[in-house]
């Protein structure tokens, strides 16, 4: 089953549980009743939204993770369920031990993945697809050369350089300056944050419910970032995000805004292939996960990664 994704950003929310159901509530009327084992991710983005124990209990016990957003409406916290998986010591105990060569190994199956999938978001025909997909073919165990660097300065550089982002010939002295991605930049920045923030606490959703310890990396090894593994996981899928992100900027969606919040939101519902099936994002997200498992198990070498249809 699809889990489902809400946001409470409109409006002064009350959230409690009855039930079994995480219940909304405004001036005291119910507006809203959701069974909790219907839900995967709460986004909460309204600063005067409180809640009760009982209800941020009910969601992680039913595995559902919430997000808050800040004043910037960035997700800046996650609350996530302290796994009940049956195997969870045995997992941990296989996640610290893997070797470095699995690691380096992994990380080199992400970084080609990631590549190829940034060349997926630009023209067949330009120099650069051309150029990302040769740096694809050169990613090495550990990526060593730092191919997911020189492909990123290629792809940011061609994101929205094409055709039909490209101004009238007698305009093209007036055109804005060449796109450049910053992590704390708003406008577009801001969506392509947003969409990342999300789609990594729907990663780290399923590490936890997996009985992985989502701050053990592969890669990503800050010791401030409890989110290594996730953020291990979330590079192939970044991808999904800047192209839902060029979308809303042709449509005139520029700015974080409940439309365009809304749509990258329904990501996690985004078909997207994986191991020769198609299904929704937010349901392989499972199989990538336990690909991964796999891996750390010795009875698979190749990780799950969705791509896109």
């Amino acid at each position: 089953m699809i889990k489902r994704t809400i946001e409470i950003s409109s409006a002064p929310t009350h959230v409690t549980s009855r039930l079994k159901q995480l219940v909304l509530e405004r001036d005291g009327a119910t507006i809203g009743s959701i069974p909790c084992e219907d839900l995967g991710v709460v986004v909460v983005d309204h600063p005067q939204t409180t809640y009760t124990h009982a209800a941020l209990a009910s969601l992680v016990e039913s595995d559902a993770v919430m997000v808050i957003c800040g004043r910037n409406h960035l997700p800046h916290g996650i609350l996530l369920p302290l796994t009940d998986h049956s195997q969870v010591v045995w997992r941990i105990a296989e996640q610290v031990a893997i070797s470095k060569p699995l690691q380096k190994r992994l990380w080199q199956q992400i970084v080609r993945a990631k590549v190829l999938a940034q060349a997926g978001n630009l023209p067949r025909d330009s120099a650069a697809y051309r150029k990302l997909a040769e740096l694809a073919r050169q990613v090495r165990s550990g990526d060593p050369t730092n191919i997911e660097a020189q492909a990123a300065r290629i792809y940011w550089s061609a994101w929205l350089d094409t055709p039909d982002d490209q101004p009238p010939p007698e305009f093209r002295d007036f055109a804005p300056a060449p796109f450049r991605r910053d992590p704390d930049g708003d406008g577009i920045n801001s969506l392509l944050n947003y969409g990342y923030a999300i789609l990594r606490a729907a990663v780290a959703r399923v590490l936890v419910a997996s009985g992985l310890l989502p701050a053990l990396g592969l890669h990503h090894s800050n010791r401030s970032n409890a989110f290594c593994l996730a953020d291990d996981l979330l590079e192939p899928l970044r991808p999904l995000v800047d192209e839902r992100v060029r979308e809303l900027k042709r449509a005139g969606g520029v700015e974080l805004t409940p439309t365009t919040k809304s749509a990258l939101l329904s990501l996690l519902t985004l078909t997207v292939r994986y191991d020769g099936q198609t299904g929704p994002l937010l349901v392989s997200l499972h199989r990538y996960v336990a690909s991964l498992v796999n891996c750390f198990q010795g009875t698979a070498e190749s990780l799950e990664i969705p791509t896109r249809c």
